[in-house]
């Protein structure tokens, strides 16, 4: 399991830790490496290690949680913990020195928690609402129309959350077997629902070059 690491030259405490704890931690330049090097089966989650830039840590996870979906775990030094009372944009946080263990339940809660929740006939991912029985997708509150291949790609995306699936797999799972249309169409229905999940949203679908999508 891969996890994205900030900033690019973290402790080796840290990168020790997460070693034991069972992930492969891949140290970021900046935030346009996070897509670039994405591992095939995707981010495990992200890790900001605040060395002395409280700000700039917060800005990053931030930016990290908006653009990637990742869950985000901060590693902080116990004097700060009353700064980041009331901060957004990361998920969890640990104190430094890293505890080993702390670290590998931390992570491995992270980790295992699925986005998406299914209550009734409701699926959500943070504020998008797919009503399965009505097949009515709500963004902000507000209703979107989707035809119903938009709406079954996104529930599939939606349901099916960190992996990363090919063109051929999308057609497949969601158009079936027996669909003889090329996978452009899957470009094309992602390109749709990106348009009209609106700008903020359109990034919780990904393209994982050469090999296809990934959703939150």
């Amino acid at each position: 399991m891969f996890v994205a690491v900030y900033p690019a030259e973290p402790t080796q405490p840290l990168i020790a830790a997460l070693l034991a704890a069972g992930y492969q931690p891949v140290p970021l330049d900046d935030l346009s490496s996070l897509e670039e090097r994405v591992p095939a089966e995707g981010w495990a989650a992200a890790v900001v290690e605040v060395t002395a830039d409280l700000g700039r840590a917060l800005t990053v996870a931030g930016k990290i949680t908006e653009e990637s979906g990742l869950p985000v775990l901060l590693l902080i030094d116990r004097t700060m913990t009353a700064d980041i009372v009331g901060e957004t944009g990361f998920t969890d946080f640990v104190l430094s020195p890293v505890d080993r263990t702390e670290l590998r339940v931390r992570l491995g809660r992270l980790h295992s928690t699925t986005p998406a929740m299914a209550d009734d006939d409701i699926i959500r991912f943070r504020d998008l609402q797919l009503n399965t029985a009505t097949y009515q997708a709500l963004v902000g509150g507000e209703p979107r129309d989707l035809t119903f291949m938009e709406y079954e790609l996104l529930r599939f995306l939606v349901e099916n959350p960190g992996r990363v699936w090919s063109r051929d797999q999308i057609l497949s799972k969601v158009w079936g077997y027996d669909y003889f249309g090329g996978s452009r169409t899957v470009d094309v229905h992602i390109r749709r629902l990106r348009a009209k999940l609106g700008e903020e949203r359109s990034s919780w679908i990904t393209t994982v070059r050469s090999v296809g999508y990934r959703f939150g």
